[in-house]
């Protein structure tokens, strides 16, 4: 295989094909014909031994193990019961994310979206204001904690779920990028890749995206090809997606069980992540001996411990690699931050989800394709959730009531007009004009004197679902599913646990899209599909909070001054890696 340009790591990557192109190619054991001959009609075989590890993460080696409460419920919620379950290889950052991480995910919004789109940034920026309180003076922290240099290896938090899960695919297309660019197919080009024409993984693999080449690709041994080609997923070269752990992950990272084991037999039962069960370090001699091995609170008003002999070295949150890892080499799984998961919460999802890889909140999708059964163009207008755009227009103007201007209120009145219209045009499957209605309105509102104007920009902004560059992906209908038996509908949320069919309103048909037939939210719960898990202590909980089996709730949408997150990535292929078997 050939490489147009100066590629010197991909060509030993690549060495081997070359080889095989020779004398002696690898023979498929199915039909005999060879791999990698253009004579053959060029299929080829990659060669790969194992999947790199992606920066900042660390492999945590699968198994079985029992999921759940492992001390009192103190709480009485009986939504944690024990239960055995089995959890594939995987990766997982060693610590949160930090604020030195976001502010490099806000430059770089800000240089790609900056000018066109602003509220494409809004939506990413943390709320500082998480930190204050109606009883305490916390406004330092308002100010200085997510950019002062001295918080810098400090936790982000004021992050809401898809802030979170945005900043993950982010993340992923960064990696990939650099990748290629190490691998001397593309050349770095900042100032080039503004609005929809900067570099993501998808678009890339479907053919969408050309950036600035250092070649002109891997040759193709198509031999009706075009001589050189991207890239595929086929070569093993990119990584797969960054995103945040399932519930059942993050906890079985926590336990780190891996230490405590001989063969299959567990020898050491564990409440927290360190061995023992109690808070404090046991080496003896060592260091650290009888100090708290987490950040965490120790009782009414000890936040820090007494000066001089502080016990745990943070009043708030604390630099991330401040505490011992645990086995699998992952700081803060208790304490420092609680950390946002994958799953949608219910009481019950212990006993719901699968043995195997346990999860609730799948979200079936596909790409939408043209006429001609290619991928669709990728997106070059932002797309926003029309409806929660809506929802938000109507809330701020019942609240602002009677406090508005006749200017504010005309802007409000504007922007519902086009809200109501973008509605209509999505029934219609109008989908590029109603985008562009709410454009306009985000473009009123710019050119607006109202007071309201920046609270109704950053509020529209908290809808932006997709921006310029990404690929179009839709959910998954059931006419394309007639012959499928493992799941017909895409969203799968509420599957068993507040879908119709597992409801009391089962024989009345009125009720069936009524979303809350089953949880009533905002009557009797706070329970509704956009309630997400969030894991482990915090800087503000007691002890009993920093035990993995522990899991509380809070909508999609929201922040606080002690949840934060870190991202986790699928092992693809052996377990433990080809070294170790």
């Amino acid at each position: 295989m050939k490489i147009a340009g100066r590629t010197p790591q991909l060509l030993l990557f690549f060495g081997a094909i070359l080889l095989l192109s020779s004398c002696g190619k690898e023979r498929s054991g199915a039909t005999g014909w060879a791999y990698n001959d253009p004579n053959n009609g060029g299929f080829e075989k990659a060669p790969f031994v194992e999947q790199e590890t992606g920066p900042g993460l660390v492999l945590i080696e699968g198994g079985t193990f029992t999921m759940g409460r492992v001390e009192d419920d103190v709480n009485f919620a009986w939504d944690n019961q024990p239960r055995r379950v089995t959890v594939s290889s995987f990766y997982m950052d060693e610590t949160e994310v930090t604020n030195m991480f976001w502010l490099e995910y806000l430059y770089w919004l800000d240089r790609i979206y900056g000018d066109s789109y602003p509220e494409i940034v809004n939506k990413a920026l943390p709320d500082t204001l998480v930190w204050r309180s109606k009883l305490a003076y916390n406004e330092p922290y308002v100010e200085y904690y997510l950019r002062h240099p001295a918080y810098r290896d400090y936790p982000v938090v004021g992050v809401n779920w898809l802030q979170a899960n945005d900043f993950c695919a982010w993340r992923t297309d960064r990696v990939n990028e650099l990748i290629l660019i190490r691998e001397g197919l593309l050349l770095h080009s900042p100032t080039s890749q503004v609005d929809e024409d900067h570099f993501t993984t998808d678009s890339y693999l479907a053919n969408q995206y050309e950036g600035e080449k250092a070649a002109d690709g891997i040759e193709d041994l198509n031999p009706t090809g075009t001589g050189y080609r991207n890239v595929k997923m086929e070569d093993g070269i990119l990584l797969p997606r960054y995103r945040l752990p399932t519930e059942a992950e993050w906890e079985y990272a926590a336990l780190g069980l891996i230490g405590n084991s001989y063969q299959e037999l567990v020898t050491e039962r564990k409440y927290y992540p360190w061995n023992g069960h109690y808070v404090r370090n046991d080496n003896s001699g060592g260091r650290f001996y009888g100090q708290l091995n987490a950040n965490f609170v120790r009782g009414r008003g000890d936040y820090m411990g007494v000066a001089g002999a502080l016990n745990d070295n943070g009043d708030i949150t604390t630099p991330v690699y401040q505490y011992a890892p645990n086995d699998y080499g992952l700081y803060n799984m208790a304490g420092n931050v609680s950390e946002w998961v994958l799953d949608v919460y219910r009481p019950l999802s212990p006993e719901d989800k699968n043995e195997f890889r346990p999860y609730r909140g799948n979200v079936f999708q596909t790409k939408v394709l043209n006429s001609e059964g290619g991928v669709e163009d990728k997106y070059d207008y932002v797309v926003y959730d029309v409806d929660g755009v809506a929802y938000f227009l109507k809330e701020y103007q019942d609240r602002a009531k009677g406090r508005m201007t006749d200017t504010d209120m005309n802007l409000i009145d504007n922007l519902m007009q086009y809200a109501e219209q973008a509605k209509e045009d999505l029934k219609n499957r109008q989908q590029d004009q109603a985008m562009q209605r709410i454009q306009d309105g985000m473009d009123l509102i710019l050119s607006s004197d109202a007071t309201i104007a920046p609270d109704l920009r950053d509020g529209i902004a908290d809808y932006v679902v997709s921006t310029p560059g990404d690929l179009r992906y839709r959910e998954v209908t059931i006419e394309e599913n007639i012959d499928r038996r493992n799941y017909q509908v895409s969203r799968n949320i509420d599957y068993q646990d507040g879908d119709f069919q597992s409801s009391i309103y089962y024989y009345d048909t009125g009720k069936e899209s009524d979303e809350n037939r089953m949880y009533e939210w905002g009557s009797t719960t706070l329970i509704n599909n956009r309630a997400r898990v969030y894991k482990g202590g915090s800087w503000k909980d007691r002890a009993y909070w920093t035990i993995p089996g522990t899991r509380r709730f809070l909508d999609e949408r929201r922040s606080t001054d002690d949840i934060g997150f870190r991202c986790a990535m699928d092992r693809v292929g052996s377990p433990v890696g080809f070294s170790q078997e």
